[in-house]
């Protein structure tokens, strides 16, 4: 089984996508990763806006219509939700694979 090319996701990238399961624009995309992460994660705008361009680019987000015409909106689309369920089940492995050798 070949790995998807976007595998594995950074954490950052995990935590956005985990928080644009519900469409948000990005001061709340901020607030949602840092409760998300417990505060170990905290995105600083620009490096917000440089993985949304990215996550845009490979079409794993994508902008939604806003009443707000001066905050740009996001969600996570279909491909999205692919990629953050096979990077889940990739860390899940992991534990369960590590767990099993620690526990010898």
């Amino acid at each position: 089984m070949n790995r998807d090319k976007n595998l594995p996701l950074t954490e950052t990238t995990y935590y956005i996508l985990l928080a644009l399961l519900e469409a948000a624009h990005g001061y709340v995309i901020m607030q949602k990763v840092e409760e998300l992460s417990a505060g170990q994660v905290r995105i600083a705008a620009g490096t917000l806006y440089g993985a949304i361009e990215n996550l845009l680019k490979v079409g794993l987000i994508q902008s939604v219509k806003s009443d707000d015409s001066r905050r740009k909106v996001y969600i996570i689309t279909e491909k999205g939700k692919e990629i953050l369920n096979l990077d889940f089940q990739r860390m899940q492995h992991m534990i369960n694979i590590t767990s099993k050798l620690i526990q010898k």
